[in-house]
């Protein structure tokens, strides 16, 4: 098979929350640009709708904002989607938020907020999405579920956010257990786990912390979006047809070799 084909997207439908800004953009952006149907979903309907609208100057791009941590969103978001498509090839769970104080100062909304999006709507979005994912599956070519966690689920590091880092261990082996549990309906699900990437949630890191990040991993820099939608179209084409489960680090080695 030649290697365009292999690595090929081109006529999937995706849909990429917290596609707005962020990894969300650079996956959404690969996918519009090597052929791919994207629907992207985030909290700013403005923010969504801009960019939906640039995408859509070089591929097929369309908004549908939301707010993902609420199960009533979750439901308006299926039924939109449900509206518009009879199947889903792709599906991305990137919506997160993250939260930092010390230990002694942590309050409960900064536990539920991050929870609620990083990890329930991961669960109960692709629980509404099933029948679409089944639809566009089968025994030669499986649907994609592709799970955004992060490195801070497998590392333990210097910032303390410690409802990010549960919630993105949570993401890493939700990951799994859906893989069991839906490979025999022809859906395969897998995670990324980023590293330090170009962000509003890396902005918020002080240039003491980003240069500590740097510094850290061997490859001595923040990652491209390039490698961000690389790895996302690898998961999504049929060069990953037998990854199953999976958590891929992608993170210029800082987590694996720290």
């Amino acid at each position: 098979m030649k290697i365009e084909e292999l690595f090929s997207v081109r006529g999937k439908v995706a849909l990429v929350t917290g596609g707005s800004r962020g990894l969300g953009e650079m996956i959404a952006r690969g996918y519009v640009e090597n052929g791919a149907k994207v629907y992207i979903t985030a909290r700013k309907a403005e923010v969504c709708e801009a960019l939906a609208k640039e995408l859509s100057q070089i591929g097929e791009c369309i908004a549908i904002p939301a707010d993902l941590s609420r199960m009533e969103e979750i439901a308006r978001l299926s039924s939109e989607l449900h509206k518009r498509e009879k199947k889903l090839d792709i599906l991305v769970n990137n919506a997160g938020a993250s939260w930092g104080a010390t230990f002694a100062e942590f309050p409960e909304n900064g536990w539920d907020k991050v929870m609620d999006l990083n990890v329930k709507s991961v669960f109960f979005l692709t629980q509404s999405l099933l029948d679409l994912l089944e639809a566009a599956g089968s025994a030669n070519a499986y649907s994609r579920v592709i799970n955004i966690g992060s490195i801070e689920g497998i590392r333990t590091s210097h910032l303390e956010a410690y409802s990010y880092a549960a919630s993105k261990a949570g993401v890493n082996h939700l990951t799994r257990i859906m893989a069991k549990f839906l490979a025999p309906k022809h859906i395969a699900v897998n995670a990324i786990a980023p590293g330090y990437f170009p962000s509003k949630m890396t902005d918020a890191i002080d240039e003491h912390g980003a240069k500590e990040v740097v510094d850290g991993a061997p490859m001595k820099r923040m990652g491209h979006a390039d490698d961000l939608a690389g790895i996302a179209i690898y998961l999504a084409s049929r060069a990953s047809g037998f990854v199953c489960g999976a958590v891929i680090p992608v993170d210029g080695g800082l987590a694996t070799t720290a």
